[in-house]
């Protein structure tokens, strides 16, 4: 198995098909801190529970709840829509529930990409069922062509094209996750 290394030109090969880059480490570094203090603004005097869907939200919950400063509570669930494929079955399937009781309780939760709006419409159905006092959604990444449910946003990382992409917690077949950038699969 070969290095992951981006070329002189910011791409990356993943196989025969070139990746390009989208967003830099840098440039989602600067949003991720931006949303973490507009959350803390939001939430000052509250408790919130930050709920991550994996895997592909780790890497963004980590960066932004580093950049919140107000007391807060994690947890995960996950979900599976995807497989190793790049277009998502359609069917939303729960696979981890949570551990925290979440009635009563303010809710964020952290996406890494929304497409369809299918996991986030399946999610908020899902979440309603626990009596929460509040729930917001987070995403680093929104692609607002590709949308086919009414769904709200409330922190949007960045709005991208309906582009494959991979990296910051983004898969290929569970691959890549571990890139610092954003890349996009290039014509």
């Amino acid at each position: 198995m070969s290095k992951l290394e981006e070329n002189k030109k910011g791409e990356i090969w993943v196989g025969s098909e070139k990746f390009v880059t989208l967003l830099t480490e840098k440039k989602i570094q600067e949003r991720v801190k931006e949303l973490g203090q507009q959350i803390s603004k939001d939430y000052n005097g509250k408790l919130p529970i930050f709920i991550g869907v994996l895997n592909g939200s780790f890497l963004f919950l980590a960066d932004l709840i580093k950049n919140v400063n107000i007391h807060c509570e994690v947890d995960f669930f996950k979900l599976s829509s995807y497989g190793d494929s790049k277009i998502s079955s359609g069917d939303v399937k729960l696979i981890k529930e949570l551990n925290a009781d979440i009635s009563e309780r303010h809710i964020i939760v952290v996406e890494d990409i929304v497409d369809s709006g299918l996991s986030i419409q399946f999610i908020t159905n899902m979440l309603k069922n626990h009596n929460p006092a509040s729930v917001k959604i987070a995403s680093l990444l929104l692609k607002p062509d590709s949308l086919k449910y009414e769904i709200k946003i409330d922190y949007i990382g960045f709005e991208i094209p309906n582009e494959f992409v991979i990296g910051y917690g983004l898969d290929y077949a569970q691959k890549y996750r571990n890139l610092n950038s954003i890349y996009a699969l290039s014509e």
